[in-house]
């Protein structure tokens, strides 16, 4: 994604809303998100140690790009759900953190 192209995360917001809405039936609480989002985040972790860090697969449970990529997905669904939920526009957030990643470390 080009510097300014963040319309596509708006355009995630409405997909996964409308997911929600037509299969998911509801959004889980703030707090359930949160611990489902951390625990995520610890899949990707996992696979990221065994996959480019120090620790192995144990015979039988390897894995791959594909599965990272899946489980990053899963962290991004997460973190949208959070954001329809708490009102916020995640384009307009991302825009902010690039402009003051910018201004700081230009």
């Amino acid at each position: 994604m080009a510097s300014g192209e963040t319309g596509d995360l708006a355009a995630l917001q409405v997909e996964v809303d409308e997911w929600i809405r037509a299969v998911g039936v509801r959004y889980y609480s703030e707090l359930t998100n949160t611990a489902i989002l951390s625990e995520e985040v610890g899949e990707v972790a996992r696979l990221m140690a065994r996959l480019y860090g120090d620790q192995s697969f144990k015979p039988g449970q390897e894995a791959g790009k594909e599965e990272l990529a899946l489980e990053m997905a899963d962290v991004l669904f997460v973190l949208i759900c959070l954001a329809n939920q708490t009102g916020i526009d995640l384009k307009d957030a991302f825009a902010a953190t690039m402009a003051k990643k910018t201004g700081r470390d230009h």
